[in-house]
């Protein structure tokens, strides 16, 4: 649906954003440095196009969470926004739940699930990937 839109922002208001288009991928992310950066047991993100993506307001504040990645987030409120890594050129994962109306955007699948928590086990019956799903040809 490429007349697909959807917005979102920050908990303050301060960061704004609109998606056009489907996301790539969405998924639900087990891994320990989004269990952190969100105070999360697991956090749900729409992989799409930085193309696709337009942020208005306050710029993202960035944090490096590691030599390959940085975590965009409101400089106000702290809201975790974004995820962009070198391993995934020209993309961006935005948070689900950061969505104006979340529910409208539904994950396909858990990744880095070897590293779920045994206690946040999700009732659905979307595949799980140990590590990252494959990409593309992969």
């Amino acid at each position: 649906m490429a007349g697909e839109e959807f917005e979102g922002g920050c908990q303050c208001g301060a960061v704004r954003y609109r998606v056009t288009g489907e996301p790539m991928m969405t998924a639900i992310c087990h891994c320990s440095m989004c269990r952190r950066a969100h105070s999360a047991p697991a956090v749900a993100w729409a992989l799409c196009a930085q193309s696709q993506v337009v942020f208005s307001g306050q710029p993202l504040r960035e944090f490096s969470s590691s030599d390959e990645a940085q975590r965009g987030f409101c400089a106000d409120c702290g809201t975790q926004i974004s995820f962009t890594a070198s391993f995934l050129p020209e993309l961006i994962d935005i948070s689900i739940g950061s969505l104006d109306d979340p529910d409208a955007i539904h994950p396909q699948l858990h990744y880095w699930h070897s590293r779920h928590l045994a206690w946040a086990e999700f009732a659905d019956t979307l595949p799980r990937y140990l590590e990252l799903p494959p990409f593309g040809d992969d």
